[in-house]
């Protein structure tokens, strides 16, 4: 903002606490968002520090101020994933519900899936680094809760589908081309996320368990 002194020249006044935390925000989020985007084009080991703070719009000497380097970036988009995957993961769904949820996220922003796809290709040595999301994700303990209370056949493998859900979800954005043939839509498109959904979830009913049969 700019102020006026008693001869009437112009100086700039320091910013508030408050446009500083404002500014802070702001500048994190830009750095989050252009680091997603870099990593899920590069992975890892291909994203360049310069490259990301370039797409944000700020000097490449903040990623260090905020995020403590490359790593501490990259473990930073980690937690936002989580944070938003827990707004669509919500415990009362049932598991169709959820695995919409989770399909229309990934076809709605493909970044964190390629993401995800670049961490399980990196050469050993060239992977990014280990985080606390790591012990959290995927996790097999909703899975086996739902076979407990018979929504699903108790005699699946709670580690297996949950591979298999993953890998269903993340199809389209990793074999994009293929889905394309396959379906005769771009997977960016709603035709191919209805008709998909809608497949996955024909799927899931008949892994029911023999309960669950039975109340339809």
């Amino acid at each position: 903002m700019t102020v006026r002194d008693g001869s009437g020249s112009a100086r700039r006044r320091a910013p508030g606490p408050q446009e500083r935390v404002v500014d802070a925000e702001r500048t994190r989020a830009a750095l989050l968002d252009a680091a997603l985007q870099e990593f899920s084009e590069k992975g890892f080991a291909g994203a360049r520090v310069r490259d990301i703070a370039e797409r944000a719009g700020v000097s490449k000497d903040l990623i260090a101020y905020h995020f403590d380097g490359k790593e501490g970036l990259y473990r930073a988009v980690q937690r936002a994933w989580l944070h938003r995957r827990d707004g669509f993961a919500e415990p009362g769904l049932s598991l169709a519900e959820s695995l919409a949820r989770y399909l229309h996220d990934a076809l709605s922003d493909p970044r964190p899936m390629r993401l995800l796809a670049w961490r399980g290709l990196a050469a050993v040595g060239q992977g990014p680094p280990e985080s606390s999301a790591d012990a959290d994700y995927p996790d097999t303990a909703s899975l086996r809760r739902r076979l407990e209370r018979g929504e699903l056949d108790r005699g699946l493998d709670p580690a297996t589908l949950q591979l298999v859900l993953l890998g269903a979800v993340a199809a389209p954005v990793v074999f994009g081309d293929i889905a394309h043939r396959l379906f005769g839509i771009h997977p960016g498109e709603s035709e191919f996320e209805n008709r998909y959904r809608d497949g996955l979830q024909w799927i899931l009913r008949a892994l029911r368990g023999p309960e669950e049969q039975d109340n339809q």
